[in-house]
């Protein structure tokens, strides 16, 4: 491991919900039982590698920075059980969300950050994982709101520290401003390189992109969605 990082975790300040309507009994409880199994051991960050989250040897670590309802992050866990994810989302609801699919398909190989992903990002160690998901991000479509928005320089920047050479950062949205803001971002940091070839590469959803019931209300719904897919350098 190279590089350092701090000893504690700092405070941000968090835009947008972190509860939603009532949570049933059935959420609850699993919350209650399941979630402190599941959770990231935040004290164990400044100092072990992020793989030392998981019981058994991962291949590869990736990270889904807003996982939201949680459905895109455990069909990617579902279909590469030899490789570990860590979920990083600070509404409660869709924790309780993926904490219920987790339970019901048995995945062993998700660790979950239930709050926002920025502190995580200051601890873990450099190079530590093989790609970072960004999808349908909350668009804050207002020019006044733009510095809420979860791409910037300073977050590819962090991304950039912890993606290894080779990995990739993929990211989705259905929003007109949302797509050219990531976009735009992203091309602007030396870090990364845009791997589309054709207009088909950003505007069909790949095949190892899971889908979910959110990508498919939006495509009957008219709404067009576009898939970045860039590379670290």
């Amino acid at each position: 491991m190279t590089g350092t990082r701090p000893s504690s975790l700092p405070d941000y300040h968090f835009y947008g919900r972190r509860k939603g309507r009532a949570l049933s009994a059935h959420m609850k409880q699993l919350l209650s039982t399941e979630l402190p199994r599941l959770s990231v051991d935040k004290a164990a960050l400044t100092s072990a590698p992020l793989a030392s989250q998981f019981d058994s040897h991962k291949d590869a670590l990736f990270l889904e920075i807003g996982f939201g309802g949680g459905e895109h992050l455990a069909q990617l866990a579902a279909g590469n059980p030899q490789a570990g994810f860590i979920g990083a989302e600070p509404f409660i609801n869709g924790v309780a969300s993926l904490v219920r699919q987790i339970d019901e398909h048995k995945l062993s190989n998700i660790r979950i950050w239930s709050d926002d992903v920025r502190p995580l990002l200051e601890v873990m160690e450099p190079g530590c994982l093989d790609g970072v998901y960004v999808m349908f991000p909350d668009p804050w479509p207002k020019r006044r709101h733009a510095y809420r928005r979860i791409l910037s320089q300073k977050m590819l920047d962090s991304l950039a520290r912890l993606v290894a050479p080779g990995g990739f950062l993929r990211m989705a949205s259905d929003h007109p401003i949302a797509k050219t803001w990531l976009l735009a971002e992203a091309m602007r940091h030396p870090a990364f390189e845009w791997r589309a070839e054709t207009a088909a590469d950003w505007r069909r959803r790949p095949e190892n992109w899971p889908e979910t019931r959110y990508m498919a209300k939006g495509t009957r719904e008219g709404r067009a969605s576009s898939w970045f897919d860039f590379a670290r350098r």
